[in-house]
């Protein structure tokens, strides 16, 4: 992977991030059908994941602590079961005030501030997740749909 790829995630914000994701789709001729679904995506992951790493309160999907957001990390978020777990858990930590359900120490989980939920949220909703109880699973038919683009953004980057 290319060290402008690392910066761009360590340093840009969401509307950058997603722009070079979107560019480079259209360098690699990937069909309408995955350019309609990656960059909505990937603004979707990002709009909750930026405001973590400049909080500097990021987690990996096993709950523990991340110094950077790196391409790494973005994938590990993207299976669709970490992403509605990403969900419920930034809905709990919007309603407490501080970082939930993490194993980063109780300081750090304090520099929590309230993230706008609208763009993950209307993604999963899309994909039929439900968003009112974290226990009922999805269909499977939209977690392969999601696994495809999860797999055009891996070799994108």
């Amino acid at each position: 992977m290319k060290s402008e790829t690392y910066t761009l995630f360590e340093n840009a914000d969401v509307e950058t991030i997603v722009s070079t994701i979107g560019e480079e789709l259209k360098t690699r001729n990937e069909s309408p059908f995955w350019a309609d679904k990656v960059v909505p995506f990937s603004r979707a992951i990002l709009s909750v994941l930026v405001p973590l790493r400049d909080k500097g309160i990021l987690f990996n999907p096993e709950n523990k602590p991340e110094e950077k957001l790196t391409p790494e990390l973005f994938f590990e978020w993207q299976d669709f079961l970490s992403l509605k777990t990403l969900a419920f858990t930034i809905q709990r930590s919007n309603d407490s005030g501080k970082l939930e359900r993490t194993q980063l120490d109780a300081d750090a989980c304090a520099k929590y501030e309230q993230i706008d939920l609208t763009l993950l949220g209307d993604y999963l909703a899309h994909y039929t997740v439900n968003l009112e109880d974290e226990l009922l699973d999805f269909p499977i038919s939209n977690y392969n749909l999601h696994q495809g683009v999860s797999n055009v953004i891996k070799s994108l980057l």
